[in-house]
C-alpha cells in the first residue's frame, strides 16, 4: 500500500472479501478501513477531508474503492465477519442495512458534528457526507436563448424538440416524471409509481439513450449527440470547464447525497465512530468543493468563510441552490414500495 502526502492515509484497491480478511486480524486502535466510490472523488476527499483527519486524530485510514458497495456491506454483515469499518456510499445501502441489521446504528450524542445538521440529511445509521444533482442539462445552441427549465419543458417535444437522454435508473427518474406531471415538490413523497411510470411511457419513444454511466453522460452532451438530458451537476460542469456548448439548471433538479455509515461489527468501532465524527467536522468539509464540483453534506461549512461565495453558488448544497430542489427520500427507496419500483423499472426497460 502507498502512503500519500506522507500522512496517514493508504489507498488499497481491492474490494474482494478474502484479499481483505487479513487487514483485520492486524489493526489496533488507531487504525480504521474506509471505503469510498474511486475515481476523482476519492482522490479530491483523501486531500480534502481524509488526509487531513488522519493527521488530526493520530490515526492510519486504510482506503478501499468499491462503487457499488452494497454487495459487500450484506457479505460482511451477514457473515459477522466485518473487515470494512465506515463506508461512503448512497444513504440507501446505509438504511437498507441498518433495517436488515447490517450496519451500526449511530449513538448521535458521539456525533456532536452532526448537531448542525439539519434532520433530514440524516438517517439513525448515517450522516450525509457529500451533495451532488441530477439536473436538467442542455446545449444552448439547441434552444436560440430558451431552454428548457423544467422537467415539464423536458416533456414538451412539442415547443422543445431534440435528442433526449435520461439515466437508465429509477433513482431521480420517476421524481423527475413526476415533476414533469405536476406534482410540487411538497407532495412527492410517497412517490405515486404508477403515475410516474405513465408519464414515462409518454417521453420513452423521444430518449435516444438511456445512460449508465457519468462518464456516458458527458459525452452525449460533449459530443452534441443529444440537446438535453437528465445528468449529474459534477459531471455537466466538468465539461462546461473543458469548453463544451453545455449548461444545466438546479431548478427541479434532484439533490442527492452520499452518507457514511458504519459495518456491524466493525473491528475498530470505537475509532470508525469518532472519524465519522471529524469527516463531518465543517472545517474539512468546507474543503471539498475547493478540489471538486460537489456540495458539503454538512451546511455549517457554508458558514466558517472558507468556501468563496462564488464558488459556494456554484454547489448543489448551497442553500439557495438546495431550495430549488427536491431532496431526495432514500427512506422511501428503501422501503418496500421503493424496491418494488426499483424491480419494475426493469420491466418497463425491458418492454
Amino acid at each position: 500500500m502507498k502512503q500519500t502526502h506522507g500522512l496517514k492515509t493508504l489507498m488499497v484497491t481491492s474490494v474482494a472479501l478474502a484479499g481483505t480478511v487479513g487487514v483485520s486480524h492486524t489493526m489496533a486502535a488507531g487504525q480504521i478501513t474506509f471505503v469510498s466510490q474511486g475515481g476523482a472523488y476519492q482522490e479530491a476527499q483523501t486531500v480534502a477531508i481524509l488526509d487531513p483527519v488522519a493527521e488530526a486524530l493520530n490515526i492510519t485510514i486504510h482506503q478501499e474503492s468499491a462503487p457499488d458497495a452494497w454487495p459487500m456491506i450484506r457479505t460482511q454483515g451477514t457473515t459477522g465477519q466485518a473487515v470494512w469499518d465506515v463506508v461512503d456510499t448512497p444513504p440507501l445501502n446505509c438504511v437498507r442495512g441498518g433495517n436488515q441489521d447490517l450496519i451500526e446504528p449511530l449513538d448521535f450524542s458521539r456525533v456532536p458534528n452532526a448537531e448542525s445538521m439539519p434532520e433530514e440529511y440524516k438517517t439513525p445509521y448515517s450522516v450525509a457526507y457529500e451533495f451532488y444533482s441530477s439536473v436538467l442539462a442542455y446545449n444552448p445552441d439547441a434552444f436560440n436563448g430558451n431552454p428548457p427549465e423544467t422537467w415539464a419543458d423536458f416533456w414538451n417535444v412539442e415547443e422543445f424538440p431534440g435528442n433526449r437522454a435520461l439515466r437508465n435508473h429509477p433513482l431521480g427518474t420517476l421524481e423527475a416524471a413526476l415533476l414533469a406531471d405536476g406534482v410540487t415538490p411538497d407532495e412527492l413523497y410517497p412517490l405515486d409509481v404508477d403515475r410516474a411510470f405513465e408519464k414515462l411511457e409518454e417521453i420513452k419513444p423521444h430518449i435516444s439513450t438511456w445512460w449508465t454511466s457519468g462518464g456516458q453522460s458527458a459525452q452525449l452532451l460533449y459530443d452534441g449527440e443529444v440537446d438535453m438530458l437528465m445528468m449529474w451537476n459534477g459531471r455537466v460542469s466538468a465539461i462546461m470547464n473543458e469548453g463544451a456548448n453545455a449548461d444545466f439548471t438546479y431548478n427541479e433538479g434532484i439533490l442527492q447525497n452520499t452518507h457514511l455509515c458504519i459495518i456491524k461489527g466493525a473491528p475498530n468501532l470505537d475509532m470508525a465512530v469518532e472519524f465519522l465524527n471529524a469527516a463531518i467536522d465543517p472545517q474539512y468539509q468546507a474543503n471539498l468543493p475547493l478540489h471538486i464540483d460537489y456540495g458539503p453534506g454538512n451546511p455549517a461549512a457554508f458558514d466558517i468563510g472558507k468556501i468563496p461565495e462564488e464558488r459556494a453558488r456554484e454547489l448543489p448544497s448551497y442553500p439557495e441552490n438546495a431550495e430549488r430542489q427536491v431532496l431526495m427520500s432514500y427512506e422511501w427507496w428503501s422501503s418496500a414500495e421503493g424496491e418494488q419500483a426499483e424491480r419494475r423499472w426493469l420491466e418497463f426497460m425491458q418492454q
